[in-house]
């Protein structure tokens, strides 16, 4: 039989991603050795080549504050007095599948640092040097990170990723599915939500021998 795993559509640079990732971290732990987990970059805005407006940057205010309303996860607001930022997600994606190349139990831990460093301590995170040295504090070899991180087969897997979730019709990030290759996937969210909300209905799923309806 395959392996009984999540799978998590998420991006880094998602701020509702942000907001889950204490609920994906806590959900990876109480299943763990019961349900592996594979993390798929999702490229929310990977790309990307216009600097943020003002618009922009109000839109991102008022959904920064309904997350940290939401999850109590913090933000630092400072962000977005940043000039002619450019809000590309594809650095941030391909240094979570550089960690998963290279430590693979760690891509979901590092893919939370990440996020951390960008919504709570404004760091730039489309900077490859800046995401290099979050990787170091994060125990990362830095010029070894840096090799993996520049090389074509990392970029082409981040963009595998990328078109792993538009086939399968994901747009909205998170979204988590469980499950396995053999006997399919049940939705576990399509959005963010608290963890008490998914907990107990995962449990009951998985009592009852984790049933699925196989698509196609």
């Amino acid at each position: 039989m395959s392996e009984q795993r999540f799978v998590y559509f998420a991006d880094p640079m998602c701020s509702w991603c942000y907001g889950f990732s204490p609920v994906i971290a806590e959900l990876a732990e109480r299943f763990e050795g019961r349900l592996g987990l594979h993390v798929v970059m999702g490229g929310l805005r990977a790309g990307n080549t216009a600097p943020m407006r003002d618009e922009d940057k109000a839109y991102m205010r008022d959904a920064w504050t309904r997350v940290g309303a939401a999850s109590g996860q913090p933000f630092d607001f400072s962000f977005l007095d940043r000039e002619a930022f450019v809000y590309d997600t594809e650095p941030a994606c391909r240094a979570v599948v550089t960690a998963r190349r290279l430590l693979p139990r760690l891509a979901l831990p590092f893919m939370s640092r990440i996020a951390q460093a960008f919504y709570a301590e404004n760091r730039d995170m489309t900077s490859a040097e800046e995401i290099a040295a979050v990787a170091e504090e994060a125990g990362f070899d830095r010029e070894q990170f840096g090799d993996a991180f520049r090389a074509a087969d990392t970029r082409n897997e981040t963009f595998r990723d990328f078109l792993a979730a538009q086939e399968l019709g994901i747009r909205g990030f998170p979204t988590l599915i469980a499950g396995s290759e053999e006997k399919g996937y049940a939705l576990v969210t399509n959005g963010y939500r608290p963890l008490e909300d998914v907990l107990d209905p995962l449990e009951r799923w998985w009592a009852a021998g984790a049933p699925v309806t196989k698509a196609g």
